[in-house]
């Protein structure tokens, strides 16, 4: 089964987060949560852990 962050670490995680795409801006918040997303991929050994997330992350966007 995979670890899971603590909620208060979780929602430490949150707010660097949104400070760090406060600080980026508008104009660079998508080159920013792409390079996020890619250095987290990285570090991540299981890509079915992956692929989940993107699932997730996809639920309720508007097509």
């Amino acid at each position: 089964m995979t670890e899971v962050l603590a909620f208060e670490d979780f929602e430490k995680v949150y707010d660097l987060m949104a400070l760090a795409i406060d600080e980026a801006g508008a104009e660079q918040e998508v080159l920013f949560l792409n390079k996020l997303c890619l250095t987290l991929a990285h570090n991540i050994k299981d890509v079915s852990i992956i692929e989940e997330a993107i699932a997730i992350a996809k639920l309720d966007l508007q097509a």
